[in-house]
């Protein structure tokens, strides 16, 4: 296996680590401003790798990178009647045993002096930025990964300079060639003498800022002379060159041909175009619908999945990626032909989209995710404003502890589907480069 393959895998596995933590940075920091306790703070899962306490927080490393948690004492309320400071209670079925089972494991952390410092006694809107903090931080960081990528590094796109790749003989559509041989007729380019880097900047005084416009401008022009604008070396210059009527695929629809539009023949060259800080907000945007529609389609998405794992279908392009996959695209991406700013383009480019999805993943109002536990503090607002208005007690503080068997449930349904991926990434990775 190539070492840059193996130093991908690691680069991008330590910017997801990097991630990790500061999703939990997320949760912690504003934990410790409203007193909560946290005990543990941990960069993934299994075995710990290495721990250090400060405080009265243990920080440490695990050695599996598939996520991460802070352990916060009370996270559970005792059962209603019970002394809270003593949570003992007998149980009524499995899933009451279940239950009772979570609460004293909860109340097992609570020391004496603590009652205040418990996660269930907090205001329901501390509840609510607490767990809502994790994901907050994907966005931000997701915000600035895409706003290095479109802002610093640029995305890649064609512009009306002559790339050094264009033939200097017209091949027509019909045969699947790309090489000129004797006899094929000079282009239009060649023929006025236009060279590699040289950039388009008008035609007939119509001005030309994009290969878009280029493009346009040549094919609606038809067959016959006209004066091209260019800059060589520097220096501006104007050609007289003579179009000719080709048939060309469309731009835009490769199976459609159009029929007798101007043919130039030049191909552009791929620069690094940079965007507005507008833009980023634009494209996370877009993005986020993206995910949004890959989200709800989650069950449908892991069916081919399961495909692709067992049946050697080809993996879905849109298709839900896991942590092993992931780290196989980074090293797809080191190993690869693509110039240094191209790699680091699509290294960040992958980072942010994975920011992006983990936090609108967290934000699902199910539990164990961190969206069930800030849809259960918005209940819990929703409940005492309403008490108030009516003039009517204060309710007690939402029960997340009931929901445990639906919760329980919903992990061990994404423990099987984080395994699927796993197996699907190493059967039947999905590839960058097809």
């Amino acid at each position: 296996m190539d070492w840059l393959f193996l130093a991908g895998i690691v680069i991008f596995l330590i910017g997801l680590m990097v991630s990790i933590a500061l999703h939990e940075i997320g949760h912690l920091v504003p934990a410790k401003i409203f007193g909560v306790r946290v005990t543990q703070y941990m960069v993934g899962f299994g075995g710990t790798a290495w721990s250090r306490r400060k405080g009265e927080t243990e920080y440490g490393i695990k050695w599996l990178p598939l996520g991460g948690y802070i352990r916060m004492i009370g996270m559970l309320p005792p059962r209603p009647g019970d002394d809270p400071n003593k949570l003992r209670g007998s149980s009524t079925g499995p899933f009451q045993g279940l239950i009772d089972t979570a609460r004293e494991a909860a109340q097992e952390e609570v020391r004496p002096g603590d009652e205040d410092r418990v996660f269930y006694r907090k205001k329901w809107w501390q509840k609510v930025i607490i767990m809502s903090g994790g994901p907050a931080m994907n966005f931000v960081l997701a915000f600035i990964l895409f706003t290095i990528l479109l802002v610093g590094i640029g995305l890649p796109t064609f512009a009306p300079i002559v790339s050094p790749d264009t033939n200097t003989c017209v091949i027509p559509i019909s045969e699947q060639r790309t090489e000129c041989k004797a006899g094929d007729q000079p282009t239009p380019a060649s023929q006025a003498g236009l060279k590699a880097g040289d950039k388009l900047v008008s035609l007939d005084g119509k001005k030309i800022e994009t290969w878009q416009d280029a493009t346009q401008l040549i094919r609606s022009h038809g067959a016959g002379d006209v004066a091209l604008g260019v800059v060589r070396d520097g220096k501006p210059m104007t050609l007289t060159v003579s179009l000719i009527a080709q048939d060309r695929p469309k731009p835009d629809d490769p199976d459609t041909i159009e029929r007798n539009v101007g043919f130039l023949g030049v191909l552009p060259t791929q620069v690094m175009q940079t965007q507005s800080v507008g833009a980023v907000f634009g494209h996370m945007a877009e993005l986020t619908g993206r995910v949004a529609q890959s989200l709800f389609n989650l069950p449908e998405k892991m069916v081919g999945v399961w495909h692709a794992a067992f049946s050697g279908e080809k993996r879905d392009p849109e298709g839900p990626v896991g942590v092993v996959g992931a780290g196989r695209m980074g090293g797809e991406i080191l190993a690869s032909d693509l110039t240094g700013l191209q790699k680091l383009a699509v290294f960040v480019n992958l980072l942010a989209g994975f920011n992006l999805a983990i936090g609108m993943f967290n934000l699902i109002p199910l539990l164990p995710l961190d969206g069930g536990h800030i849809a259960g503090g918005l209940w819990e607002g929703i409940k005492r404003g309403y008490a108030r208005v009516m003039r009517r007690p204060e309710p007690n503080y939402v029960d997340i502890a009931k929901v445990l068997p639906l919760t329980y449930a919903l992990a061990f349904v994404m423990i099987i589907m984080a395994g699927l991926l796993v197996y699907a990434d190493l059967i039947n990775p999905l590839r960058l480069t097809g």
